[in-house]
């Protein structure tokens, strides 16, 4: 049988809440330090969005390895893409996800600390369908107006960890973005690279770790080109040579760089 509850007693309930509830959101404060506080301060701020493909047969299984320990430890992405259009989110964006490990871009280490992770549901060998792609679309619009990451600034996995990783594949639509105005791209028609032209300034003015050069230059062909390293029969990249149009794309780049486009 429903009884009410005297208002008294109501009263001593909603103030209990709101005290509960204050001093989950307060952050820990150190007991060996006085607490002066103050306001002059803000959340975690992201400077990149670094896409990812899952390589993995569905967004459930995928979920469940981005919610859970792991054998080879936890892993997490701020946002996962389906390949039907839905969207889920795991982490909030002012915290730390754990999907960048080990890598470089533009200098930067630590990208944990510094992006804004997206995996995409696909086993690295399929297109991506329509309505993935739009939904990516959206959730970057979303992204940038928010946090006023700079719309060159969405990278891929193997860009800044070119040695160790290959997503988003060579058949992910990085034009389509760039049509959109996502990540840096080159122009249509870009002119000649000079005879002095240097590709591994470039490279790394663009962004690249050159602590592996072939593996970032195998990174810039997977990304610019849609063309994928060669693999051994050990199932290790093969590393070729500059492909034809390589280093127009690349002073083009630097171009963008040098202007401040990214």
């Amino acid at each position: 049988m429903f009884r009410p509850v005297p208002r008294r007693g109501l009263l001593a309930a909603v103030v209990a809440s709101v005290v509960l509830a204050a001093c989950a959101s307060t952050p820990p404060r150190n007991p060996l330090a006085e607490w002066r506080g103050s306001p002059n301060h803000d959340v975690r701020r992201a400077r990149l969005v670094v896409l990812h493909h899952t390589d993995m047969e569905s967004a459930e299984a995928a979920l469940h390895t981005l919610q859970t320990g792991n054998s080879g430890g936890p892993v997490s992405a701020h946002y996962l893409v389906g390949r039907d259009g839905r969207l889920y989110q795991l982490v909030p964006e002012e915290l730390r996800a754990w999907h960048a490990g080990a890598g470089r871009w533009q200098g930067q280490g630590d990208l944990n600390s510094a992006s804004i992770g997206i995996e995409i549901d696909n086993d690295g060998q399929s297109p991506f369908p329509d309505a993935q792609v739009q939904a990516l679309l959206r959730l970057l619009e979303d992204i940038v107006a928010r946090t006023g990451i700079p719309r060159a600034q969405v990278i891929g996995h193997a860009d800044l960890a070119p040695s160790r990783k290959r997503d988003p594949s060579a058949l992910f639509p990085w034009a389509r973005l760039a049509e959109a105005g996502f990540g840096l791209w080159p122009r249509p028609a870009p002119a000649p690279a000079p005879d002095d032209f240097d590709p591994w300034r470039a490279l790394r003015l663009v962004g690249y770790d050159l602590a592996d050069p072939e593996a970032a230059r195998c990174a810039f062909q997977r990304r610019f080109r849609a063309h994928e390293c060669r693999l051994d029969e050990d199932g290790n990249a093969s590393w070729g040579e500059w492909l034809p149009g390589d280093l127009d794309i690349l002073h083009d780049l630097e171009r963008q760089r040098l202007e401040g486009g990214g």
